[in-house]
């Protein structure tokens, strides 16, 4: 596991807990407690408190008349305990007069985030000091992994296309000591992956795919797959504008399986980890997929193409069938896959299906404890026949209006053998602000599935 230096903590709002930097003091009120905490104070204090109208209710934050502040909290620890001060707060160092768990100071770092690439921020978030006995480690690398996926998502795709992407790719690569080899253009055919390079054909920027390895190849093999469309204008189907305008954040799944690569690396758990991202932009030119052509898979399946904006699976098919193809004790992926899911869960819960019951409610109760929801769908084997095809094994979109996230997560397990399996079809973007949660790219389904990970896989001592 990589040691902290001081360096590391770097834009995650957070300092060690051996700062010796002045902090103003802040106590964490519960509601609950909230008549002990008054009655303990001096009558000054009280006065002072009731004119702030502070009533230890969450998201109220007030202070006292020496100058300490104190949160109010009226519920468990989650993002929302501190994830609204960095930004609430005004600049400088604090620090907390108790102990905090570890998803309240979580929610203080993910908090502190904001996408300043083209715009200068107006001020810095405030910094919270470690308590000390906090997991510093887990933290600013958890942040740090979040942040990536963020930024990843939120950068347009003028710098985000599959070069752009397979470079971040490189870099993680290098950052951790993995190796990765990248297949493009026109070589994908070689690889028998035609349906990536379908999707990305017609872009100036080649379809590719990047495939890292890390880790001792005798520990238990885990394959992590993420769908990298860095921009969808939905091919020959073209989008309506509205439609069309947030598609810079295609490539969500792809950004959230590379920040859950960081973190299961920077843990250094003992997994031997492959991380698949299949990138491609789906552009529009003379050469373009069209409606009714078919493709040639990696597994050998062929398709038919119903619909060009159906594309984020064909990515994902020719990658999960590779992934598959190792038999490896567990296979996930991530994509911001269908807008029936939307509809199913909204835009703050991950809609995640699995080929292992059991596997996906382990997931749920996580998704609880982590403040990082997710949900399981029906993966109905039944609804298989709308993924019929007369001329082909199957095609890419079913006609019906019905069940769209549901088929389409049966179309992907079409690519994948008796392995077990998560796909999780998200947002992968916050619609708007809350605590922790900063409008913008988010890494939906990653702290559920790491804490997933690290207890079945344990946490190395190398």
């Amino acid at each position: 596991m990589q040691e902290l230096n001081t360096d590391d903590f770097a834009d995650t709002a957070l300092l060690p807990a051996d700062s010796e930097l002045t902090a103003t003091p802040l106590q964490i009120v519960r509601s609950g407690t909230f008549d002990d905490f008054i009655n303990g104070l001096t009558s000054s204090d009280q006065q002072w408190l009731k004119r702030q109208s502070f009533a230890g209710k969450t998201g109220q934050v007030a202070w006292l008349e020496n100058g300490q502040g104190v949160i109010g909290s009226d519920s468990e620890d989650s993002l929302t305990t501190l994830g609204h001060l960095p930004f609430q707060l005004p600049e400088g160092v604090y620090r907390l007069t108790g102990e905090a768990s570890f998803i309240a100071l979580l929610g203080w770092g993910l908090g502190g985030y904001r996408f300043d690439r083209y715009k200068q921020t107006d001020r810095l978030p405030a910094q919270l000091v470690l308590p000390h006995g906090a997991d510093a480690v887990e933290l600013v690398h958890t942040i740090k992994a979040t942040n990536l996926a963020r930024d990843l998502i939120n950068t347009p795709a003028q710098d985000m296309a599959p070069s752009h992407l397979q470079a971040e790719v490189v870099a993680l690569a290098e950052a951790f000591d993995a190796e990765v080899n990248t297949t493009v253009g026109d070589e994908l055919l070689d690889l028998e992956c035609g349906a990536i390079h379908a999707v990305g054909r017609a872009a100036a920027d080649g379809p590719r795919l990047m495939d890292l390895t890390w880790g001792n190849p005798d520990h238990p093999k885990i394959t992590i797959v993420g769908k990298g469309v860095t921009f969808d204008s939905g091919g020959l189907n073209l989008k309506p504008s509205g439609g069309m305008r947030w598609m810079k954040k295609d490539m969500g799944g792809a950004a959230i399986a590379m920040g859950l690569g960081y973190l299961v690396m920077s843990q250094a758990l003992p997994v031997r980890l492959r991380l698949l991202i299949p990138a491609a932009e789906n552009a529009v030119a003379g050469n373009a997929f069209r409606p009714g052509d078919v493709l040639h898979t990696h597994k050998g399946l062929t398709v038919e193409i119903d619909n060009t904006d159906a594309e984020g699976r064909l990515l994902l098919c020719d990658a999960l069938s590779m992934a598959s193809s190792e038999k490896p004790e567990l296979i996930i992926d991530y994509a911001t896959l269908t807008g029936a899911a939307r509809g199913a869960v909204g835009a703050e819960i991950g809609a995640m299906f699995s080929n292992d019951d059991s596997l996906a409610q382990q997931l749920q109760l996580l998704g609880k404890t982590e403040d990082d929801a997710v949900w399981p769908m029906p993966l109905h084997d039944a609804y298989d026949y709308m993924l019929k095809s007369n001329i082909a094994d199957l095609v890419n979109s079913a006609a019906s209006p019905y069940a769209g996230a549901v088929t389409a997560a049966l179309f992907l397990k079409r690519f994948i053998d008796e392995v077990p399996w998560l796909h999780f079809d998200v947002m992968a973007f916050n619609i708007r602000k809350r605590p922790g949660r900063p409008e913008g790219g988010e890494a939906m389904g990653l702290r559920s599935v790491y804490r997933y990970l690290a207890q079945r896989f344990g946490a190395s001592d190398e």
